[in-house]
């Protein structure tokens, strides 16, 4: 068993006021990895009050002084790549070709946000009146709150925490109980690139820690990505505390697939996009809405494809698919399997957990799936694939439309124009085009529509938005009074 994970608060690792601990286990195998430290609101709050006093300093940082630390942060983060990519796939049971671009996103990420210590870019505008100067300048807010899943334990909180950084805020990071060993590793990088003491604190544990956090009346900010369920609740209760929040929430993301579509190209996608990270990702392929002239094909493919992929331990390089993050996991893809058969879909392969240890679970698709059975409208998030046959286009978008999540959607389709009003027409916030629903590049804003998100979006030049607030900066050099209504006129009158 590894060494015991501590919180990291004003520069220290320090153990629970409580003396507790709780265990996190290897899916692949069910042994225990490591034991964290279980905190409760007196350890948050020692990690606010140092993050407060931290913010002091760095709020004054120049930013180009705080986006040079983040550039030492990746390199150091490049060093470390291999490590924290074998720790993820003990901890979480990714592969590693997964858990290494899971740490490659956070390498571009503090690149990124580096580089926006020297751009920060603010405006100027015309004012009204003469001898003044508008400009308008984004600034820090205080202390910011980040709750983490367990899927992306080191790209997700670094598509929050390095924008919250490089603005001069402050940061408490409460990550996945899922994953404390690889949260602990990610924070050691900031450490040893220099980051001051405060400035990043990280508090372990499970419910009782998140709620705190929402609710400590000095965190000015949280930023949540997690099941729709808890984000809602998170939402509610920062709200009513004044709080700004961004949430990032469930999917049930759909691939469309056209009868003139590259079937060999789509077949490969969609196996990705649906069997990749044991389908825990919220751009993962859940549903597949495909053109009833290349139906059976496509379905015969993707069964002989499904067949193909080996489960077992991500840290076995010919694995192509690790197993579930926990027990409670399997159980809920153990039970939409039954809800499938029971709703009348047609079971073609998989829907079986296989005789061995570790919460794996096989592949699975369904047939004869039909756009209002709950297979096709909730989110599973595991490795089941639900068919939707449809006559067109128009309607194959109307089926993706309608669920209640909007994040990610794609198009198998060689024609241009039906690839164009695929565009237009999806009403997701990523929409890909002859490629899987999963993948994002950190130059580009990430985030969804309808019951995905509040409308905040995360990366490229908007990343910032949620960890900023602007301010609007009038200098009068007349050196009288000037008001706008009375000046003007006068103005106007002398031409």
């Amino acid at each position: 068993m590894g060494e015991l994970v501590r919180n990291y608060i004003a520069g220290k690792w320090v153990e629970a006021a409580s003396g507790q601990t709780f265990d996190s286990l290897n899916p692949a195998t069910e042994e225990v990895l490591t034991s964290a430290a279980l905190s409760t609101a007196e350890d948050v709050d020692d990690a606010v009050q140092a993050a407060r006093e931290a913010y002091k300093n760095w709020r004054l940082t120049p930013a180009p002084r705080r986006g040079e630390i983040l550039f030492r942060f990746a390199q150091v983060l490049t060093e470390r790549k291999e490590e924290l990519a074998r720790l993820m796939t003990q901890e979480m049971g990714k592969i590693l070709i997964e858990t290494r671009g899971d740490v490659q996103e956070a390498i571009d990420m503090a690149y990124y946000m580096g580089g926006e210590g020297r751009r920060m870019l603010g405006y100027t505008a015309p004012v009204e009146m003469p001898n003044k100067f508008g400009m308008a300048l984004r600034d820090s807010v205080g202390v910011v709150g980040l709750v983490t899943p367990w899927n992306f334990p080191v790209a997700v909180p670094s598509w929050k925490m390095l924008p919250a950084l490089i603005a001069g805020n402050a940061v408490v990071w409460k990550p996945s109980e899922d994953t404390p060993a690889v949260s602990a590793a990610f924070v050691k990088v900031f450490e040893e690139a220099g980051l001051p003491p405060g400035v990043l604190n990280l508090v372990t544990g499970a419910g009782e820690t998140g709620a705190a956090l929402v609710n400590h009346p000095h965190v000015r900010i949280i930023s949540f990505t997690g099941s729709t369920e808890t984000g809602l609740k998170v939402y509610t209760q920062a709200a009513s505390l004044g709080k700004k929040v961004t949430l990032e929430m469930g999917g049930k993301n759909a691939i469309i697939v056209l009868d003139d579509a590259n079937l060999e190209l789509a077949v490969e996608a969609i196996t990705w996009s649906a069997y990749g990270t044991t389908g825990q990702r919220c751009t993962a392929t859940s549903r597949l809405i495909v053109q009833k002239g290349i139906h059976a094909q496509l379905v015969e493919a993707l069964v002989e494809k499904a067949r193909s992929l080996k489960l077992g331990s991500g840290l076995d390089e010919t694995v192509n698919m690790g197993p579930l993050v926990n027990q409670k996991g399997r159980d809920k893809v153990e039970k939409y399997v039954e809800i499938g058969k029971h709703e009348g879909a047609q079971l073609v392969i998989g829907g079986y957990r296989p005789d061995r240890k570790g919460y794996f679970h096989a592949p699975t698709l369904f047939t004869e799936v039909t756009r209002d059975m709950r297979l096709a409208r909730e989110e599973i998030f595991g490795p089941v694939l639900s068919v939707i046959a449809v006559d067109n286009l128009e309607e194959a978008v109307e089926v993706n439309n309608e669920v209640a999540y909007g994040l990610s959607s794609s198009i198998f389709t060689e024609n241009v124009n039906a690839a164009f009003r695929a565009i237009r027409d999806l009403t997701t916030g990523i929409v890909y085009i002859n490629h899987g629903t999963t993948g994002a590049e950190i130059q580009f804003p990430f985030g969804g529509t309808r019951g995905t998100g509040n409308g905040m979006r995360e990366a490229g030049l908007v990343g910032l938005d949620s960890f900023t607030e602007w301010k609007s900066v009038y200098v009068d050099y007349s050196g009288r009074l000037q008001r706008a209504q009375i000046d003007t006129d006068s103005i106007l009158s002398e031409q």
